[in-house]
């Protein structure tokens, strides 16, 4: 295991992405390292064999997230900020009511400046969109239904 030298330039990246979305905590990983910040001042950094896990909530959040997460949902696939169009003012990518076929854009979620294309897990009709434009989103947050 290499010993991390610590990147305060990077610490003070996330620590402002924190700010820009109002996240509680952002994790980033590369070269064999991981760094997490959190809302607090609590930095961790530790070496790449940690299991890649989705961050840790408070227990009461959690059980409200997994009871809040609908039937076909969506979920985020990391933390950013959502969009439902490709620019500002473009048409959606999808509405309530569309059918959709699996591999379809859904939505964009960018996360450290990349825009991220969301698609469809499956064939299916767009029931519910459970965000709104340009919202922080956590990972595993429920964004839409498609039954």
């Amino acid at each position: 295991m290499s010993k991390l030298e610590l990147d305060e330039e990077l610490v003070r990246k996330l620590s402002d992405l924190l700010d820009e979305t109002g996240l509680t905590e952002i994790e980033y990983e590369a070269g064999g390292h991981r760094i997490r910040v959190a809302r607090g001042g609590v930095v961790q950094a530790a070496a790449a064999p940690l299991a890649a896990a989705p961050p840790a909530a408070a227990p009461a959040a959690t059980e409200t997230a997994a009871e809040a997460v609908p039937a076909n949902a969506v979920t985020a696939p990391m933390v950013g900020t959502a969009y439902v169009a490709a620019e500002p003012g473009g048409a959606p990518f999808v509405s309530v009511g569309d059918s959709v076929r699996e591999g379809e854009t859904l939505m964009i979620i960018e996360a450290m400046k990349v825009m991220n294309q969301i698609p469809s897990p499956r064939d299916g009709k767009v029931t519910r969109i459970l965000f709104e434009d340009g919202q922080p989103v956590e990972y595993g947050e429920p964004l839409m239904t498609v039954e």
